[in-house]
Formats: C-alpha cells, sequence, structure tokens
C-alpha cells in the first residue's frame, strides 16, 4: 500500500490520488432528507464537487470546472478579491436580468460572513456562485472578486438543487476523504452531544446545559457569563414541557481543525405553545473527544 493511500487512516488526511468508493467526503457526516446536495468548492483544482443524499451519507456525483477570487483564498476584509473557506449556505436565487452581464444567467448569494466568520472579525459580503458573461469564453481559474463563477449552462444544471436556507456549500483548499468507519464514528459522538444538549434543555438542567458550552462561547457580542446570564432569565420565564430536534445536518470545518456545525429543526412544547426555529450549533471537539459549543445562531 503507498503512503498516499494509508493517509486516509487518519482524521482529515491529506487526498489521495483518486477517490475510491469506500472513502467518503470528509466534511460531511449526516445528511437529513431535506438536503438533496452538498457542493464542495474545492480551490486548488478549480472545482465545484457535487454529493447527494444517499441514506444519511453523501455519494460524490460529479465535479465541474469553476473560477475564485483574484487573489485566491482566505477572505478576512471587504475587497481583498480572495473567497472565504468554511462551511455556508445558499441564501437565496437572484435575478441578474438587471445586473452587469459578468454575473451571468442567475446567482445564488452565499451566507458570509456566518455567525463564526464575525467572531473571528471577518469583514465583507456579496460573496455569489454566479455565472459569466455571454460569449467570454473558459475564465481563468482566479478571476472574481471573491466568488465562485461558472459557466451558464453549468450553472443552470445546477440551479434545482440549489436551494436557499437549504443547500451547504463547503469552500475548502484541497478535498479530504475518510473511510466510512471514521465518518460513523465522528457521527455517533456528534450525535451523543447533541442528544445531551437536548435533554439538558429539556429536563432544565442548568449545570449539564451550561456545561456543554467553552469557556469561549459568544453570542451577539455576549461572554460566556453574560450570555449564562441571559440564559437563566429565560428559563426562569419559559414554560418547557418537551424539546425535540429533526432535519439535523452535521458537517465538519475544512479550515478549522477540530470545528464542526449541527444544523437543525428546534421544536420546544409547553404552555400550550409550541415554536419551531432553526438552529446552528458550531461545536469544537478536542483531542480527547470533547465536545464543546463555541457559537450559535438561527436560521
Amino acid at each position: 500500500m503507498t503512503r498516499c493511500c494509508l493517509l486516509v487512516l487518519f482524521l482529515f488526511a491529506g487526498p489521495v490520488c483518486a477517490q475510491a468508493d469506500d472513502r467518503l467526503p470528509a466534511y460531511i457526516l449526516e445528511l437529513p432528507v431535506s438536503v438533496d446536495a452538498v457542493f464542495v468548492a474545492e480551490t486548488e483544482t478549480a472545482k465545484l464537487h457535487r454529493f447527494v443524499h444517499a441514506s444519511s451519507d453523501a455519494k460524490y456525483r460529479d465535479s465541474r470546472y469553476m473560477s475564485i477570487g483574484q487573489n485566491g483564498v482566505g477572505k478576512k476584509r471587504s475587497w481583498d478579491r480572495r473567497t472565504p473557506l468554511g462551511i455556508f449556505f445558499v441564501s437565496e436565487q437572484l435575478d441578474t436580468s438587471r445586473l452587469h452581464e459578468r454575473y451571468g444567467v442567475m446567482a445564488f448569494p452565499l451566507d458570509y460572513p456566518n455567525v463564526w466568520d464575525r467572531g473571528m472579525g471577518r469583514t465583507g459580503d456579496g460573496i455569489w456562485i454566479h455565472g459569466a458573461a455571454p460569449g467570454a469564453g473558459r475564465r481563468p481559474p482566479l478571476d472574481t472578486d471573491g466568488c465562485i463563477a461558472l459557466a451558464n449552462d453549468e450553472l443552470l444544471a445546477l440551479a434545482d438543487e440549489l436551494k436557499p436556507l437549504i443547500t451547504p456549500v463547503i469552500i475548502t483548499r484541497v478535498m479530504r476523504w475518510l473511510p466510512p468507519g471514521r465518518i460513523e464514528l465522528l457521527r455517533s459522538e456528534f450525535r451523543a452531544a447533541l442528544d445531551a444538549w437536548v435533554m439538558s434543555y429539556e429536563s432544565g438542567d442548568l449545570h449539564s446545559y451550561l456545561s456543554l458550552y467553552a469557556d469561549d462561547f459568544t453570542y451577539r457580542g455576549l461572554r460566556r457569563d453574560e450570555w449564562s446570564a441571559f440564559r437563566l432569565q429565560v428559563y426562569d420565564t419559559q414554560v418547557i414541557e418537551k424539546v425535540w430536534i429533526d432535519d439535523v445536518l452535521l458537517l465538519a470545518d475544512p479550515e478549522e481543525e477540530g470545528l464542526f456545525l449541527s444544523r437543525f429543526r428546534l421544536t420546544i412544547g409547553g404552555g400550550g405553545h409550541t415554536t419551531r426555529t432553526t438552529k446552528r450549533l458550531y461545536w469544537r471537539r478536542s483531542d480527547d473527544a470533547i465536545w464543546r459549543i463555541v457559537a450559535e445562531d438561527n436560521g
């Protein structure tokens, strides 16, 4: 066995020479039925990979050429002409008929900067997946202001799977793969941490609930101690009889080692009322497999 193939035995190992059927994308741990496809933009090869739902795993479908920011990746501020790295979601579909022709037949904005980016001090906006000017030919790999650009016909072929507020777009430097057993282990650990969060929320066990949040957790400018005081006030006024989650999406960040994202529909019942929200929890996994929440958001 070559050294290249042996590397897949380790967590988030480097890419092997060619994809094998017994390997899965390292970033996709669990997909709900609501997510038809996940797109992974591999910037070093200028390829946008499409993975489709297959049970709770993701199956490789195809890839297509793309262009990214003129200055490469690692966006940190406005107008640096870099493409951001991380986990994003399509936020809407834009009609480009009244925009500059360089945006092509349509555009799909991404939700950069997300709550994690903002916590890291990253700024800027207007990161889209869009088409190309008619008749412009093949664009160079580094040719946008930070967006991902596809040929118009390629974008049209993907349009039905780029669903606002549903479809994840993961932007990475180099595609990484893991064996199914490693994916299942991470999924099991992640689910156990998420279940602990749900159970402590429902039971009102504030000690267990707050213990799942990292010391450096922040929420909309609040430090952990300030946020904890706020949560205590909420618990005092909220009647909670049942808490459950569904539509669970579990992803691993491609850039921040040990960072994971859970996105799910949260339902809270109590006092004759039911509330539903879509929630994101960002988790950090330590080397000894301890999971702690470092950021959260809705939507």
